[in-house]
C-alpha cells in the first residue's frame, strides 16, 4: 500500500484530536501494523468489552459477562469507518444501503424496518433500523450516525427474539451514554 496511506493512518490513531470518543490501537500483525480504531463505549452492568475479539474484528466488541463475543448468542458492537478509507461511501445514507444490500444479500426475506432514533450522551441523534431474518432466525439492530471523519455503526446481533428482547435496554444505554 502507498506510503502516504500509512502515514496518515499512523497520524489519525496517534492524533489526540479526534472528532468522535475513538479506542486507537496500533498493533503488529503478520509482516506489517494494523491499525484499529472504534467507538469507545461506556461500561454497562452485565456487559464487558472482548479485547482479543475487538483487535481481530476491528470493532468495540461487547459480550455478556460470562461469555466471550464468540461464544455468546447475543453480542453488541461498534465500529468507527474512516471516510477516507471508504471512498465509496460518500454519505450516511449510502454507508445504511450498503448494510441493507448486505442483510438482502444474505437472505432476500430480511425484513428490513427504520425504528426510533437514538440519541447520544451529546445529543447526536442515530438512524436506527431493525433487521429480522425470518429464514435464519436472525435478529439484528442497527443505528448509524456520522461525527467528523467517521461513519459510526451500532450493532445489537442475536439469533433469536428472545435474546433481542433481553439486550436491547443493554443496547440503547451503550448509545445514550455514548458522547463525542
Amino acid at each position: 500500500m502507498d506510503k502516504r496511506y500509512w502515514l496518515l493512518m499512523l497520524l489519525v490513531c496517534l492524533s489526540g484530536t479526534s472528532h468522535a470518543e475513538m479506542e486507537k490501537t496500533i498493533v503488529p500483525c503478520e509482516e506489517k501494523i494494523c491499525f484499529h480504531w472504534w467507538p469507545k463505549l461506556p461500561a454497562i452492568e452485565g456487559w464487558h468489552h472482548d479485547r482479543e475479539h475487538s483487535l481481530k474484528y476491528s470493532y468495540n466488541a461487547q459480550a455478556p459477562d460470562g461469555s466471550t463475543f464468540e461464544n455468546a448468542e447475543t453480542v453488541i458492537y461498534a465500529k468507527a469507518l474512516y471516510k477516507p478509507g471508504v471512498p465509496n461511501l460518500t454519505t450516511l445514507e449510502m454507508v445504511i444501503d450498503s448494510d441493507r444490500q448486505k442483510f438482502l444479500a444474505s437472505d432476500p426475506n430480511t425484513v428490513v424496518k427504520e425504528v426510533r432514533p437514538l440519541t447520544t450522551t451529546d445529543g447526536k441523534r442515530l438512524k436506527s433500523f431493525t433487521f429480522h431474518s425470518p429464514s435464519h432466525g436472525g435478529w439484528d439492530r442497527v443505528s448509524y450516525g456520522e461525527e467528523g471523519g467517521f461513519y459510526l455503526i451500532f450493532t445489537l446481533s442475536t439469533g433469536n427474539e428472545a435474546g433481542y428482547r433481553q439486550a436491547v435496554a443493554a443496547y440503547e444505554q451503550f448509545i445514550e451514554r455514548y458522547k463525542e
